[in-house]
């Protein structure tokens, strides 16, 4: 899959390199400006050499054999290593986190389903404990039942008695009359 944009931009950014010629590189710490060569004056200090011009006649933006410089191409190595370092460290520094993100988010779920499990080991017991009442009242239910029946009865019969006695009463009064 080919680059486009925004990564083929980086990409360049990152395998391009300044030429530098093989007399500019010194192993010392002098102050010389990068890609141009350096003299020594007569007190010991680094005065940078003029850059070359090119001594092509015909364009001059030709370079020459001595302008052309190969890029260090060990330098070019360790610069892409550790870009390359440091693209995969942080590729696995993700993973760690969304791996340390899941093994959170399981911890919580495990602690979660603990707790319902112990909210519904309460709710077992306290409803085996109201089926252990419920069973030990069933007999003063069963007689609160036969009391009803027994007092429904009693209120028919009462209400038959009462018709009666109000027939009597008007047989009686009939009977007054004449």
């Amino acid at each position: 899959m080919a680059a486009t944009g925004e990564e083929a931009a980086a990409m360049d950014s990152i395998s391009r390199v300044p030429p530098v010629h093989p007399t500019v590189l010194s192993l010392g710490g002098s102050s010389e400006s990068r890609g141009e060569p350096s003299e020594t004056a007569a007190d010991g200090q680094v005065v940078p050499a003029a850059p070359k011009k090119p001594t092509s006649s015909s364009d001059g933006g030709v370079e020459t054999a001595e302008e052309a410089v190969e890029p260090d191409i060990n330098e070019l190595c360790t610069d892409m290593f550790d870009k390359m370092a440091v693209f995969l460290q942080g590729e696995l520094t993700g993973t760690c986190e969304d791996y340390r993100l899941l093994e959170n988010m399981n911890k919580l779920t495990s602690l979660k389903y603990m707790e319902m499990k112990d909210i519904s080991i309460n709710i077992s017991r306290n409803l085996q404990d109201l089926n252990l009442k419920y069973a030990s009242l069933q007999p003063y239910l069963d007689q609160i039942n036969q009391i009803e029946e027994q007092v429904s009865s009693l209120e028919q019969a009462a209400y038959k008695l009462d018709t009666y006695s109000k027939k009597l009463e008007a047989k009686f009064k009939k009977l007054e009359k004449r």
